[in-house]
This record gives structure tokens, sequence and C-alpha cells, in this order.
């Protein structure tokens, strides 16, 4: 098949893939409607507020891999036909947008959804994989330090277009951290209110 074509279908695929609700899906059973509960998000962090650890974790490797393996098939793709470079990234990058749109604004859900931390961490991995490495550095050292789960989010993702760009990367590279960082940062938007206003929630809390 036409790797072109091969590359078109990926897209609505990964839209898909990333629309997947793992943080319902592991957390059927419970009783318990993510949606209804502490932040209303379906991410990891409110997994772990309102059901537990085990949900939490499974969440937040699934959430992941959602985002990984999509550009992974991308990668996989592009290596049997060796592109040009720019080519090759302009397809990744938007892959993985669109994986972290999908997370966002799920099929499944209405085109509602969470935030897309967990996914555009796994877009990252699979794309750049020391930077992942990096941004999780950052948001492990900002959520022990603030307790906020949020903010450390907040800041990892900020610095995603500044790490590229001290890099020495692509504009591509650069463009799509900058437009990954602005899709978060939007999603967080409750969340900043909350910080400002000292409202928000701190790690292995209950949401206010």
């Amino acid at each position: 098949m036409n790797m072109n074509l091969l590359l078109f279908l990926l897209v609505p695929v990964s839209f898909i893939i990333g629309s997947i609700p793992f943080g319902l899906i592991f957390t059927r059973g419970t009783g318990i409607d993510l949606r209804n509960t502490g932040s209303r998000n379906i991410g990891a962090t409110n997994v772990l507020r309102s059901v537990g650890k085990l949900p939490a974790i499974l969440t937040l490797l699934f959430d992941g891999l959602k985002g990984a393996i999509p550009v992974i098939i991308c990668k996989y793709i592009l290596s049997t036909s060796n592109p040009e470079m720019s080519s090759g990234e302009l397809w990744i990058s938007a892959v993985g947008l669109v994986a972290v749109l999908g997370h966002m604004y799920s099929i499944f859900l209405g085109f509602k959804g969470g935030k897309g931390v967990a996914t555009g961490i796994g877009v990252i991995a699979a794309y750049s994989p020391s930077v992942s490495l990096i941004l999780i550095g950052i948001w492990i050292t900002v959520a022990v330090v603030s307790k906020y789960s949020s903010l450390a989010a907040l800041v990892s993702v900020a610095s995603l277009p500044v790490i590229y760009i001290v890099q020495g990367s692509s504009l591509i590279k650069i463009s799509f951290g900058i437009i990954l960082a602005a899709l978060i940062i939007y999603k967080h938007k409750e969340n900043i209110i909350n910080l400002l206003e000292g409202k928000e929630s701190k790690v292995g809390k209950g949401n206010r």
C-alpha cells in the first residue's frame, strides 16, 4: 500500500486510539463515575484520588501507550520508505497531536475527555525519548516540592518547546512542542484559576 495513504489513514486511527477512555475502563465496576467525582477528569490523578493506586497506575500506563503507539507505527511506516526528514517529522508531529486531541475530545465521550498529560508524555517518549525523561524529571521535582500535580504538569509541558529550542531542534519539532504545550495548558484552565485562588487540591488530597 502507498506510504502516504497509510499515513493519511493513521491520522484518524490515532484519534480513535487516543479517544479510548482508560480511566473509565479501569474504574468500571467500582460504582464511581470519574466524570462526576473529584475533579471530574478521566485521567490518572483523579483515578488515584477517587479509586486507588492500581487503577491509577494502569490508567497512567495505558494513557501513555495510546500516545506512544500511533507515533511508533508512524515511525515504522516512515522507516520503510526513507522520506525527507522534514516530511517525516511533520507526519510524526501530526499523528502525535491527533492522538492527544483524541484523549481530550474523545469520540466515545461526546467529544469530552481528559487533559492530555499522560498521552502527551507517551507521544514525546516515542518521538523524543531523551526529552520525555527531562519532562518527567521536571514533573517529579515540581510535584514533590509544590505538592500540586497540575502545577507540575503545567511547568513540564511549558518546558517542552524551550527544551527543543535549546537542543537546536527543527522548526517542526519546536512548533509541535508549542502546540502540544498550548493544548495541555488550555485544558488546565480551571486548575490555573484554582492555583491562583489557592483552591487547587494537593497530591494525596481530595478536591475541594
